[in-house]
């Protein structure tokens, strides 16, 4: 047993990283500071939401790696099961575990954001066992899920909370979705042996970067569009940057023509880096600028 490889193959700093992002979904729902809105749920429900996103990011981690183990001893041959550092059978009881305690934690919060963390979990499970392996659709499953962890946020409010954070969501969506797809031209060989299906196998790594970068190209647009209650010279000063990454980066992966150049361009590395400013500023703008 590796106790390092347990807490590896949750990718911890992408888990944590999604459940703090929750409390933005928080922040934009509250439509002024958390912590002068008399309308803001008890304190104790901040944490939960946090544990709850983390840990099933984390089990939907883990049980993805279960059913692409044969996959990643081609591509990524030093994750934790391919090198046998985590036996596959201990994974997928892990990844369990990890799923009922993030589910545990919803019972903290309320009936819609339970709803959702449910239907996120059997859909982490799904895409790990079909979707990913199908044209698209587990690009879009993806997508939604991380767009969701905003929706997730907003349901602290309710439904009205969930429509306040829609256009964020949108957002997230779009440049995820771009990403993935690159991911996907960058992991062609090993997909392909592994016997799955995805968009890159059928129109080619050119014609993936072509739709990633109209993915991206949409997002950014959404980003400068007055429809956030702090929008403004500040804001657009800041977004601007993290746009410029982006955009970047959907570049980049234009410029490739194989899976070994798109790799080289470190194209899907720019696009997690422009996502990652754009939050904080998003954060940052909601805060002291809303």
């Amino acid at each position: 047993m590796n106790p390092a490889a347990y807490i590896r193959i949750t990718r911890p700093i992408n888990s944590v990283f999604a459940g703090f992002a929750v409390l933005l979904g928080v922040i934009i729902a509250a439509g002024a500071p958390l912590i002068s809105s008399e309308a803001a749920p008890p304190l104790y429900i901040y944490p939960a939401l946090i544990l709850a996103v983390a840990l099933i990011t984390a089990a939907g981690n883990v049980i993805n790696d279960y059913f692409d183990r044969d996959i990643d001893a081609v591509n990524r041959p030093d994750r934790p099961i391919p090198s046998g550092d985590i036996s596959p059978n201990a994974a997928l009881l892990f990844s369990m575990i990890l799923f009922l305690t993030g589910l545990v934690s919803c019972l903290f919060t309320n009936v819609l954001c339970m709803a959702i963390a449910v239907l996120n979990s059997a859909l982490l499970v799904l895409y790990a066992m079909k979707l990913k392996g199908l044209p698209l659709s587990g690009n879009v499953a993806v997508s939604y899920l991380t767009a969701s962890i905003f929706l997730f946020g907003g349901a602290v409010y309710g439904f009205s909370g969930l429509w306040q954070n829609i256009y964020v969501a949108i957002i997230v969506f779009l440049a995820i979705f771009a990403r993935e797809i690159l991911k996907d031209a960058e992991d062609i060989e090993g997909d392909r042996e592994g016997g799955a299906k995805t968009l890159p196998m059928f129109i080619g790594v050119k014609s993936t970067a072509f739709i990633g970068l109209i993915s991206c190209l949409a997002a950014v647009i959404i980003t400068l569009l007055p429809i956030f209650r702090w929008w403004g010279p500040v804001y657009l000063s800041l977004i601007l940057i993290a746009d410029l990454v982006i955009m970047a980066g959907a570049i980049k992966g234009l410029h490739a023509t194989d899976p070994a150049t798109l790799r080289r361009s470190k194209a899907t590395s720019l696009l997690k880096y422009g996502m990652f400013i754009s939050l904080v500023i998003f954060i940052s703008s909601a805060v002291f600028l809303g």
